[in-house]
């Protein structure tokens, strides 16, 4: 099968979808890889390395969209939505429950859309979304710090404190993969740390691993107000897999915290967990709401591409080669690969998705 790899384009989103090594599996298994040129440079791979693993080198999107199955990590933009056709499979991040535009687009074009977010593993998981949850979950703290800072917006707190100065509280909505490596960072970093979730496994399990270091509150409406009260930085971690984020927060929420504190929406590209969100770009990640510093980005590891990228190779190129080696007809065989189809045949085949986007 031709696969097509193309140059992503959204804003400051610098990962490819397959590295050299993982082109040159798809190569070793008998097919063809067509990659946009300059790709994979802007995080060391080079149009050499992808040449030398097998693949045709090209310089524009429309020859690369020309493939029998794309291979993205964003969703398709708008320019890109021109090139895709009917029979045609696209393999990507899709997040289509905050984006009903998108959504019908794909319908129209008749592509096989097929998200990462919502392929699944034998465990329940999604293993095709945990490594991006990891890192944004690892950026968040990282983020959240930054937002407080007097130049971008925030307080003037430092997240570390100092001798003799609390360090800021850190409340983190969401126990998740996402959640749990927030809290991971945000202990590291020394803050004071508080997760919530509705599952006390989840809760249990970050006492076992943090001990003291790390608060638990089952989130109740009454324990997510007074923790987002007291907080300096609130972390949104809190999914439902391929359906819009429920909206926790609302301005009153928002209106509660300390001018200056900062809240980290990591659901954004599922709409977000405040009525305060919208997305931002790295470009322009923070904006100001009800007196709180909001970090929205959509793509946040989209900065830290080079990690990202080998870390979504890995996850992604067992499901690669059963698309390339079998077509549409290995989502009816495996069926947790089933589970990521989204769109097919003009319609919304997703459970609750369509329901999603009429909402919106």
């Amino acid at each position: 099968m031709l696969i097509g790899i193309p140059k992503e384009i959204k804003n400051h989103e610098y990962r490819v979808a397959m590295t050299p090594d993982g082109v040159h599996a798809l190569i070793a298994d008998g097919h063809q890889v067509r990659l946009q040129s300059n790709a994979g440079t802007g995080i060391g791979f080079s149009d050499e390395e992808y040449r030398q693993s097998g693949a045709t080198i090209v310089d524009s999107a429309e020859e690369v969209f020309a493939a029998d199955l794309v291979v993205k990590v964003k969703e398709p933009q708008t320019s890109e939505t021109a090139f895709l056709r009917a029979g045609q499979l696209l393999f990507c991040y899709l997040h289509l429950a905050a984006a009903p535009e998108l959504a019908n687009k794909l319908m129209e074009t008749g592509v096989a859309a097929i998200g990462y977010e919502t392929v699944t593993d034998a465990s329940g998981g999604f293993p095709l979304l945990k490594p991006m949850s990891e890192i944004a979950g690892r950026m968040a703290p990282q983020m959240g710090a930054l937002g407080l800072m007097r130049p971008y917006g925030g307080n003037g707190t430092l997240i570390s404190g100092v001798a003799g100065v609390w360090p800021a509280r850190v409340a983190i909505i969401g126990g998740g993969t996402v959640g749990m490596n927030a809290v991971k960072i945000a202990v590291g970093l020394g803050a004071q740390v508080r997760v919530l979730d509705r599952n006390a496994d989840k809760l249990r399990r970050a006492e076992e691993l943090f001990g003291a270091r790390c608060e638990t509150a089952f989130a109740t409406s009454e324990e997510i107000s007074k923790a987002v009260k007291q907080a300096d930085i609130v972390v949104g971690a809190v999914m439902v897999a391929g359906r819009r984020a429920p909206h926790i927060l609302t301005r009153e929420h928002l209106r509660s915290m300390r001018p200056g504190s900062v809240l980290v929406d990591v659901a954004i590209d599922q709409g977000g967990i405040a009525e305060t969100s919208r997305p931002t770009t790295h470009s322009d990640p923070f904006f100001l709401e009800e007196g709180v510093v909001h970090y929205c980005v959509t793509n946040m590891p989209g900065a830290v591409a080079r990690t990202a990228t080998l870390a979504l190779t890995h996850a992604t190129l067992p499901f690669v080669l059963a698309l390339a080696n079998k077509g549409l007809a290995a989502t009816e065989e495996n069926p947790h690969l089933a589970k990521g189809l989204q769109i097919q045949d003009g319609k919304i085949v997703y459970p609750g998705l369509a329901e999603d986007i009429k909402q919106s």
